[in-house]
C-alpha cells in the first residue's frame, strides 16, 4: 500500500472535506461586507467632522472682523453655508449660532467670537443596517476680535 492511501490518508481527508470552502465564503463574504461598509461609514462621519470644524474655523473669522453684532451673526451664517458648500457636505439640517460678545468690548481690550455649528450629516444612502439615518455633528471655534478695530457695539 502507498503512502496516503491507508485510512487515515489524506485522500479520505480530502473526500471528508468537501463543500467546506463554500461554507466558508458564504460565512466570511458578508461579515467582510460589514466590515467594509462600517469602514466607509465611519470615514464619512471622521472626514463630515473635520469639514464641519473647517466650517465653524471660517464662520468664526467671518464674524469677527464684522463691526455689528448682527452683521457678524450674518456673517457667520454666510461663511458657514459658503465653507460646507464648498467641501462638499450636504447637511440635512444646519444651526449656526455666534456669541457676539466679545464685539461690545472697549476698543484697545480683546474680545472673542464664538460660533456654534451643528450639521446632521446623512448615512442612510449607505444601506447598512444597524446604521442610523443620519448623524449630528456639533463644532465649535472662537476667533480674536481685533482690540483696534472700530466697532458698532
Amino acid at each position: 500500500m502507498k503512502q496516503g492511501e491507508g485510512r487515515g490518508g489524506w485522500r479520505a481527508r480530502l473526500r471528508e472535506d468537501r463543500g467546506s470552502e463554500a461554507i466558508v465564503a458564504a460565512i466570511v463574504t458578508p461579515l467582510m461586507l460589514m466590515l467594509l461598509c462600517m469602514a466607509i461609514a465611519g470615514g464619512r462621519i471622521v472626514t463630515s467632522g473635520a469639514k464641519i470644524d473647517a466650517a465653524a474655523e471660517d464662520a468664526a473669522r467671518a464674524a469677527s472682523i464684522s463691526r455689528t453684532a448682527t452683521g457678524a451673526e450674518a456673517e457667520a451664517s454666510k461663511a458657514a453655508a459658503r465653507s460646507l458648500n464648498d467641501q462638499g457636505i450636504r447637511c440635512a439640517s444646519t444651526s449656526v449660532t455666534a456669541d457676539t460678545a466679545g464685539l461690545t468690548v472697549p476698543l484697545g481690550q480683546v474680545g472673542t467670537v464664538t460660533v456654534t455649528i451643528s450639521c446632521t450629516v446623512p448615512l442612510s444612502d449607505l444601506l447598512l443596517p444597524g446604521v442610523p439615518g443620519s448623524r449630528t455633528m456639533t463644532s465649535q471655534f472662537t476667533s480674536v476680535v481685533d482690540a483696534f478695530r472700530s466697532r458698532e457695539g
